[in-house]
């Protein structure tokens, strides 16, 4: 299992919110490319970045910060946030980043998902943000009628590198990830699947690396910052097994 740490950014600063309230903001640091070196020097296999306020507005709003943390660590990185054309798609891609993640138009518009996944293989992933069961787009900001597993079965036959499974209620909450949740989305297709909301503790990452349903990797914030959970022990972790 891989263990993604995320660096959440809004306004150029590297933030964490509470349940995707954009005003419920705790600001860990103001230089996101130092966060992620500092980061990198952990161990870390992935980085998981998230431009919120590019979530919100539709299109990317932090392109300075992300350009600046591709410079300056050598990690394979993945994007989601404001990325809803395939024009975008090809900018970062361009730009040097690993994948791109996509939300908002797996649900409005899928046949991009499918159309970005055979272009560029391996480069694109879904994201799943859920609030009861539900998908929720638009940097969480609506929440539709679409239940997550319907989303999923749209791409088991696209292509899709993996989808990021994200219960909104333990976002930033500390309260443990639903593995319920995302066992069920990880058994009901072949596409890996990766938990992100609540991750909090070591606990927490041996409890995913157990399970029957092979969780490919799971997206960590928080508890990273709050020193809850020693980055470089859980990457260890997770690389032993």
């Amino acid at each position: 299992m891989i263990l993604f740490p995320a660096i959440d950014l809004k306004d150029g600063q590297c933030v964490r919110l509470l349940k995707g309230d954009m005003n419920a903001v705790t600001v860990f640091n103001d230089d996101p490319a130092e966060q992620a070196r500092l980061f990198a020097a952990t161990g870390i296999e992935w980085l998981h970045l998230v431009d919120l306020n590019g979530a919100v507005e539709g299109e990317p709003v932090n392109g300075a910060a992300v350009e600046a943390i591709r410079s300056a660590i050598d990690v394979p990185i993945q994007l989601g946030g404001g990325i809803r054309d395939m024009a975008t798609i090809e900018m970062w891609l361009e730009k040097g980043l690993d994948r791109v993640i996509l939300g908002t138009v797996a649900v409005r518009d899928p046949m991009l998902v499918k159309s970005a996944a055979r272009r560029f293989p391996g480069k694109i992933a879904v994201g799943i943000d859920a609030r009861g069961g539900m998908v929720a787009i638009e940097g969480w900001a609506k929440t539709t009628d679409v239940p997550a597993l319907d989303i999923a079965y749209r791409f088991e036959d696209a292509g899709v590198a993996a989808i990021i499974y994200t219960d909104i209620d333990r976002d930033g909450a500390m309260k443990g990830p639903n593995v319920k949740a995302t066992e069920t989305l990880a058994r009901a297709v072949d596409i890996p699947v990766f938990a992100s909301g609540g991750v909090s503790s070591l606990d927490d990452v041996k409890t995913l690396m157990m399970s029957s349903a092979k969780i490919a990797g799971a997206v960590t914030g928080r508890a990273i910052y709050d020193g809850r959970l020693d980055l470089a022990e859980a990457v260890a972790l997770t690389k032993r097994r």
